[in-house]
């Protein structure tokens, strides 16, 4: 090997093991807040310019170190978010019972909304193939002790915005249509919903509005001019950010803040800011 395919060489293996070490220790640590404007039809004059936050697929576990998510917590606290909204995977399930442990003491730092806060679960919060109920009712009550109301098929009220909140859809109890048949048109009403793929399913009774959801992880790794590496749903074009639904559907896909696999990049972890608007 002459001196040129020797410094060439050494030169790409460098820039590999760089590229390497920076997916692995920087980016998946390495948070963003996003500011982002939320335009609801019948908002309450009160709660314009109000701040909703949320947050996503935190996947307490063994996988990565979960004081980073204590750490975000205490970043997320400076904003003194209005509301909060967390849409699932709280935990990353691996039959390990320590992880209940653990989330109890990521959940002591959660951020809460001075109006209110509410959660929903993910499919990681159903165990082992998504069908363990007694872990979806073990995080549920882990939540609710830290002031959190989860919202399983459920609505809540926030000073006047409905927030409904779906059940997983990987998940054992599944049946959103019975919900979406309660929203009225002529009040102020915000959707969470985990997976977007519920957004393809005949299950939303003419709503018009947003619907935010994580799940995605925004792919996780994205390299440039190519589509996400690691993306767990069925229409592909769900990957983060703002998706127009048409029809007066609008959808936002939180890029999360943990992650199943310590791996990110072009794919900062996220948490979102939203501040409502009246249209």
């Amino acid at each position: 090997m002459n001196r040129r395919k020797f410094i060439t060489k050494s030169l790409l293996a460098t820039a590999g093991l760089s590229l390497g070490f920076y997916s692995w220790q920087i980016e998946p640590f390495w948070l963003e807040f996003v500011h982002l404007d939320l335009p609801i039809k019948n908002l309450p004059s009160k709660l314009h310019n109000k701040v909703l936050m949320q947050i996503s697929d935190l996947h307490v576990g063994n996988r990565f170190d979960y004081n980073f998510l204590i750490d975000s917590f205490k970043k997320a606290k400076a904003y003194k978010p209005d509301i909060v909204v967390y849409t699932g995977d709280f935990v990353c399930w691996e039959n390990n019972p320590e992880q209940f442990e653990q989330l109890k003491i990521v959940m002591k730092e959660a951020v809460l909304g001075t109006l209110g806060t509410a959660a929903i679960l993910g499919n990681h919060d159903y165990g082992a193939e998504w069908k363990e109920e007694y872990i979806a009712d073990e995080v549920s009550k882990i939540l609710t002790d830290s002031k959190i109301q989860v919202l399983r098929d459920e609505k809540t009220e926030v000073s006047g915005l409905n927030i409904f909140g779906f059940e997983e859809l990987w998940g054992t109890n599944f049946h959103p249509e019975n919900l979406t048949k309660t929203i009225n048109p002529d009040e102020a009403n915000l959707v969470l919903c985990h997976n977007p793929d519920v957004c393809d399913l005949d299950v939303w009774n003419c709503y018009q509005g947003w619907i935010l959801s994580g799940h995605t992880h925004g792919g996780q790794a994205v390299p440039p001019f190519l589509p996400p590496l690691i993306l767990p749903v069925k229409n592909r074009k769900y990957t983060s950010g703002i998706i127009d639904l048409e029809a007066g559907r609008m959808l936002y896909i939180n890029r999360a803040l943990g992650h199943s696999y310590q791996v990110r990049f072009n794919c900062r972890p996220e948490i979102t800011l939203f501040k409502l608007k009246s249209i």
